[in-house]
């Protein structure tokens, strides 16, 4: 017996070849997709008649000195491991095909021997793309202080580098049970690297950002960005002390717990730029807990600089399997970007 479903169903023409099916899943999935109004994304306003459909061509800028297609950056991760090299080849692809910017892991290992060097030559799949090296604050305090700084030009060479990723981490170093320790203020080391060093530096923290005074120091500096690697992604600190003892773990959880979100940093820059005549670094790089596309577009609009944001987990967990996986994973996110961009103003 034929019902008013199906009689409703055959009455779509052959010009719409997937209505049948189409109207089927409306059926089927309606009660699954409802959205009530306590999920609803309150950051945003919804402008559904301002504006067409986003265009399949990507609209390019400026960023760190050369041209990116995207506002989206790859977070440092890794190098010195078994999966080291084939991550870091896929992560420098997909920059290079998409036109997106990257930060190396830790090059620490490159600065006494090559022999981890696969891990991180990857300038050959990246084209133009913006490419920066990686290296701690304990490291360039020693090389300070030993006078050998020319290893950081030497090793920006080697690696066909743009410039230099300087990570401060007292509390992953704290936690560490390796962990070095500073004789001197970050700022200081920083500030003695800037008189000499003939290359772009970006400053970056490792997972729980900075506070208000230590990014108007940063932001006075001639920088060429601020990476925020704010508390809401992978926190280091925690991480080194799930390496340690059960006493250790027990006595400094506390610890890495202190940080600050992506969106309070985004406040404190804002504040900073109203209030501070002396900024000289003008372009920041919104990291940690940034994990979809609606996010970044959120913290882009909402800060007074001229920003990208960057991820981490989430191109690490495509990056291990195979490479149309994280093609796929990019290009999601790059495509919500543009209807981002098209459809939602933010609050």
């Amino acid at each position: 017996m034929e019902t008013l479903l199906d009689t409703t169903i055959s009455n779509y023409t052959d010009s719409d070849s997937t209505a049948a099916s189409r109207k089927q899943d409306h059926i089927e999935l309606a009660f699954e997709a409802q959205v009530f109004k306590n999920q609803l994304d309150n950051r945003f306003y919804y402008e559904p008649a301002l504006a067409a459909h986003p265009k399949k061509e990507a609209e390019s800028f400026e960023f760190l000195g050369k041209k990116m297609n995207a506002p989206l950056w790859v977070s440092s991760m890794t190098g010195g491991t078994e999966w080291a090299k084939i991550i870091n080849q896929n992560l420098a692809k997909v920059c290079g095909e998409y036109k997106l910017g990257m930060g190396l892991g830790s090059c620490r290992a490159l600065l006494t021997d090559d022999e981890c060097l696969p891990d991180f030559d990857v300038r050959k799949f990246m084209g133009d793309q913006p490419l920066y090296a990686n290296l701690g604050i304990a490291q360039l305090e020693k090389l300070i202080e030993t006078k050998q700084t020319k290893k950081i030009d030497e090793l920006l060479k080697k690696l066909q580098a743009d410039g230099l990723i300087i990570h401060i981490n007292p509390l992953q170093e704290w936690l560490q049970p390796e962990g070095d320790r500073f004789e001197k203020a970050p700022l200081e080391t920083i500030r003695e690297l800037l008189q000499t060093a003939t290359y772009p530096i970006i400053v970056k923290e490792v997972g729980q950002g900075f506070g208000k005074q230590s990014l108007e120091e940063l932001l006075k500096l001639p920088l060429a960005a601020v990476d925020f690697a704010a508390s809401g992604g992978t926190n280091f600190a925690l991480l080194e002390l799930k390496r340690s003892s059960e006493l250790s773990q027990h006595l400094f959880e506390s610890l890495a717990h202190i940080g600050h979100s992506a969106e309070e940093m985004v406040n404190f820059c804002n504040e900073i730029k109203q209030t501070n005549k002396e900024i000289n670094c003008n372009q920041i790089i919104i990291s940690g807990g940034v994990k979809t596309f609606l996010d970044g577009y959120y913290l882009t609009e909402k800060i007074n600089f001229d920003a990208i944001y960057g991820q981490a987990s989430g191109f690490l967990k495509h990056a291990r399997g195979s490479y149309e996986e994280l093609q796929a994973y990019t290009e999601g996110q790059l495509n919500g970007l543009k209807v981002a961009k098209q459809f939602l103003k933010v609050k």
